[in-house]
């Protein structure tokens, strides 16, 4: 018996451009990647910036956040478990690799307090806003 996956939302052929070109580029013949880009979402509210990475599988210690010169980069690696013990895959479905996602960030952030957390597969990193300052003046009219 010949174990094969359905999934119609998920065809053949990719149904956009980009997508035509991931798989072209980086399937390589049935290998598994050694690249991917993990889903994002950005927020923003009143108070902060906020970047979630969609990353399940992948350790704390495997993740690299960097702020240089206005760009934000993350990096890091989902590893495949080389443990096999009997076991004969008929899909592999699951992204392994590096990845490294870049992000320019507005220069009203507080640097100094942006925070990375990883809890149960997502990388939430919040950027929080400086205060505005409101100028006020009075003008005389003459």
């Amino acid at each position: 018996m010949k174990l094969v996956r359905f999934n119609q939302t998920e065809p053949y052929f990719p149904n956009t451009f980009s997508g035509m070109l991931d798989k072209f580029f980086n399937e390589n013949m049935g290998t598994p990647l050694k690249h991917f880009n993990p889903a994002v979402d950005i927020a923003e509210d009143e108070n902060s910036y906020e970047i979630q990475l969609s990353v399940p599988g992948v350790q704390k210690k495997d993740f690299k956040v960097e702020l240089v010169d206005g760009k934000l980069t993350i990096s890091g690696e989902r590893k495949m478990e080389e443990k096999k013990e009997g076991k004969n895959f008929h899909s592999v479905e699951t992204q392994y690799g590096s990845f490294s996602r870049s992000f320019f960030v507005p220069e009203d952030i507080k640097v100094e307090e942006v925070n990375a957390a990883y809890e149960d597969g997502l990388l939430k990193i919040t950027l929080p806003k400086k205060e505005k300052k409101v100028v006020k003046a009075a003008i005389e009219v003459k």
